[in-house]
């Protein structure tokens, strides 16, 4: 089966999706972009929410968000049920987000990221797998968000 991946970015991280886009349908996944579809200024929560919102839903297998820095971008996608986004910036937040955070969403910066280093960083983060030793700590998310 195809892993379905949704991109989302605001106008500081559109070059870097769109760069991702052709890498991920190169490498045989499919892609779906949930804009911004331009460098003109919008705001990064409505990206984040619309990508969260489709990886809670399961109409996508993951999600990855670009704006500047990636921050903005983490925390909007995090106030979604069932959002487990990571800030990453390196192979090894990349690999640990996957393995030990079961992490559904990733959150990288254009502005801190150059574009063969985020590859690198969404090749890591796709190719490591959940480690089931975690499985306590992702429940215990879980419950948080059921308590609101």
């Amino acid at each position: 089966m195809i892993m379905k991946i949704g991109l989302g970015a605001d106008h500081a991280g559109f070059n870097l999706k769109a760069d991702l886009i052709k890498h991920l349908e190169n490498k045989g996944y499919e892609v779906v972009d949930y804009g911004t579809n331009s460098v003109d200024r919008v705001d990064y929560p409505d990206y984040g929410k619309k990508v969260g919102e489709n990886v809670a839903k399961h109409e996508v297998d993951l999600g990855i968000l670009i704006c500047g820095t990636g921050i903005g971008m983490s925390i909007a996608a995090n106030k979604v049920k069932g959002v487990r986004a990571a800030l990453i910036y390196d192979e090894l937040t990349a690999r640990l987000a996957k393995e030990h955070n079961h992490a559904n969403v990733i959150a990288i910066g254009e502005r801190t990221t150059d574009t063969e280093k985020a590859k690198l960083l969404v090749d890591t983060f796709l190719n490591a797998h959940e480690e089931s030793r975690h499985n306590i700590r992702i429940e215990k998310i879980a419950k948080i968000e059921e308590e609101e």
